[in-house]
């Protein structure tokens, strides 16, 4: 019986770390090459737009009654100032951001690349707080708009009543489900949604104007009470942009537009290095969605605004975050509503499909690579049981409310915006793009003051991603402070000195010596080797081999190394090494050097002065400090057998 749950437990581990790399356990492993070709891989442009377009699209189940409610009578002129600035801003930013990075890492590998060290990587951080704030808002936000359409759908409103948050937990645990299966299928399933679900809108589009044609009255009654409520044109355009970062929600698809490019297939020339054909394809996509999209704002918030009564739009109201479904059932009936329904309901529960993939094609991408996440979080299963958990507690929290969630998503939608602009703006004036430079410097203004006026009129959205940025910084680095001895060198290559210096040695045992270099002069090295043979009551005999590291960036976890010999002075060998940890450099080099020649060998160290404490957090944040015992230890939990770990000594 203990066999067989053994066994049953380690095929549930296998099952849940698939695909999950070995890189920082054991040995350091062999660097990947680089993938030839590209072209061959992925979907059709079109294909993975209706991918993209589950959470794009699906905004229209709850995008005319947020414009109805944060600008009234207004709501098609603010729709109208949304498009302009979709058309003329986010769009040809997030075209440029499609060339910058073709890999799917969006504006944040950008400005990752503008900062190193420690700020370089709380930069991030922050971003991937305000992302997984978009992203996990978009879960929830369009399960809780799911179960909103379900619960009030006519049919079903009595037997349903107050259970909405109990619905809205069931489908994000579907939808965490789907993804423990496997999303490869995912995509011929987002085609049929968005293809059957824009053509149902279409015909409810194409029915409220003609409601609006035949009953001419509403269109002159809306023109004389906008008139009367706010004078002029240039008063209305003046309300117009004052509101629109409310409805900012309806640029919330292009993050996700680039986080899937991956997906996109590419010419058949094309390479990992060089995607032309992926670029170009996912630019059909940002474009063809981004004007489709933009016809069906303008369209539906106007119907939706000179047909519904405002009363309706409110919270308790019929149309509240189902305005499309209101006139869906109020002139097309109960029938075709419910089929309308059922549509809305699959969209905006796949609509966390595409989010959840943004999500786990990001947070895997940084957190492990900084050594700011478990060793599994790289493997897709356990992140998607994390994310799935963090979305049901987001759903009680907020209580399956569509309204409350509006602010956070906005936030992060805003957030990830403004990052893109600012990193193609700073892109375009590296290229020496003089023009670019100002047009995306406009549009980054734009963005800014958009984000900014969403803070102060909603400040519950940016309280939520601080909490998100909280979060994810204190796992963080909690996690880096339990991956600490961890051997994290990815690789290790030896130039033709160094493998001749560590193979000459080794016929017999090999030592080294690990110095930090000061005046490497002759008196350092001879007075580095008498001190190491009296600490260590060693023979003249004994032949060494001098290591010396230097750091470079601390704040990086995974690297590979490099190894450079020197013949210094005609008599002292020298092995050179960079790397953003001097006891993991050392430990790697010992491990690789006793896989090369098959001996074990030595290396001897002198005690660091100074307070134990102060050192460790000299290694844990630059890379330094107690060099000795964190070597052994980084040895140790590298290599359980202690008969083929590498001897340290300490004098």
């Amino acid at each position: 019986m203990a066999a067989t749950n053994h066994t049953r437990t380690g095929r549930l581990r296998t099952w849940m770390l698939q695909g999950l790399s070995d890189m920082g356990r054991g040995k350091p492993s062999r660097p990947m090459e680089p993938a030839p070709d590209a072209g061959h891989k992925g979907q059709l442009w079109y294909r993975v737009m209706c991918l993209t377009g589950v959470d794009y699209f699906s905004t229209l189940g709850y995008q005319p009654g947020i414009a109805a409610l944060a600008a009234g009578l207004l709501s098609p002129i603010a729709t109208i100032v949304l498009v302009i600035v979709t058309l003329a801003g986010a769009l040809p930013v997030y075209r440029r951001v499609a060339e910058e990075s073709p890999h799917g890492e969006g504006s944040i590998a950008m400005l990752s690349r503008l900062l190193s060290f420690w700020k370089g990587k709380l930069f991030v951080l922050t971003l991937l707080g305000f992302a997984a704030t978009d992203f996990l808002i978009t879960i929830t936000l369009s399960a809780a708009d799911a179960s909103t359409h379900l619960v009030q759908n006519p049919h079903l409103e009595s037997a349903l009543h107050d259970k909405q948050v109990l619905i809205t937990m069931i489908l994000i645990a579907l939808l965490g489900a789907v993804f423990l299966k496997g999303f490869l299928e995912a995509i011929g399933v987002a085609v049929v949604l968005v293809g059957v679900y824009l053509v149902l809108n279409a015909v409810v589009v194409a029915t409220g104007f003609w409601h609006v044609i035949t009953e001419g009255h509403v269109v002159t009654d809306w023109s004389a009470a906008l008139t009367t409520e706010h004078g002029n044109v240039f008063g209305m355009i003046g309300v117009a942009l004052l509101v629109f970062p409310k409805l900012a929600l309806g640029l919330s698809g292009f993050e996700t537009g680039v986080s899937v490019m991956p997906n996109v297939q590419g010419d058949p020339g094309d390479t990992e290095a060089n995607p032309a054909g992926r670029i170009r394809g996912t630019k059909q996509l940002l474009t063809t969605a981004a004007l489709v999209m933009s016809v069906f704002l303008i369209c539906t918030s106007f119907i939706t605004t000179v047909l519904i009564p405002h009363k309706e739009f409110e919270t308790g109201g019929q149309a509240n975050g189902r305005a499309l479904a209101y006139l869906a059932h109020q002139y097309l009936g109960n029938a075709f509503g419910t089929v309308y329904d059922g549509s809305t309901i699959l969209i905006l529960w796949f609509a966390g499909a595409s989010a959840m993939a943004g999500l786990l094609n990001l947070m895997p991408r940084y957190l492990p690579k900084y050594g700011m996440a478990p060793h599994w979080a790289r493997a897709v299963r356990p992140m998607v049981i994390v994310f799935t958990l963090v979305a049901f507690l987001v759903t009680w929290l907020f209580d399956a409310d569509v309204d409350a969630q509006g602010g956070a998503y906005a936030t992060g939608v805003l957030v990830l915006i403004c990052s893109a602009s600012i990193a193609v703006t700073i892109a375009a004036r590296k290229a020496g793009q003089r023009g670019w430079t100002v047009a995306f410097g406009v549009i980054s203004a734009v963005f800014l003051y958009t984000t900014v006026v969403n803070i102060i009129e909603r400040p519950d959205g940016v309280k939520i991603g601080a909490c998100f940025i909280a979060g994810i910084i204190l796992i963080s680095l909690l996690s880096r402070l339990g991956r600490a001895f961890e051997l994290r060198v990815t690789h290790v290559e030896l130039d033709d000195t160094a493998e001749g210096f560590i193979r000459d040695i080794s016929r017999r045992s090999p030592r080294f010596i690990a110095n930090e270099p000061d005046r490497r002069d002759v008196a350092e090295y001879r007075d580095k080797i008498e001190q190491i043979r009296t600490d260590n009551d060693l023979s003249t005999t004994e032949d060494f081999v001098f290591v010396e590291v230097t750091v470079t960036d601390p704040s990086e976890f995974e690297a590979g190394l490099t190894v450079k010999g020197e013949f210094l002075h005609d008599r002292y060998r020298v092995l050179r090494v960079e790397s953003s940890s001097i006891p993991n450099a050392l430990a790697a080099l010992l491990l690789h050097s006793r896989d090369l020649t098959g001996v074990c060998p030595h290396i001897y160290f002198e005690w660091t002065e100074g307070n134990p404490f102060a050192n460790f957090l000299r290694f844990f944040l630059l890379g330094q400090g107690e060099v000795a015992p964190v070597t052994r230890e980084v040895l140790r939990e590298a290599e359980s057998d202690r008969g083929r770990r590498p001897h340290v000594h300490v004098g």
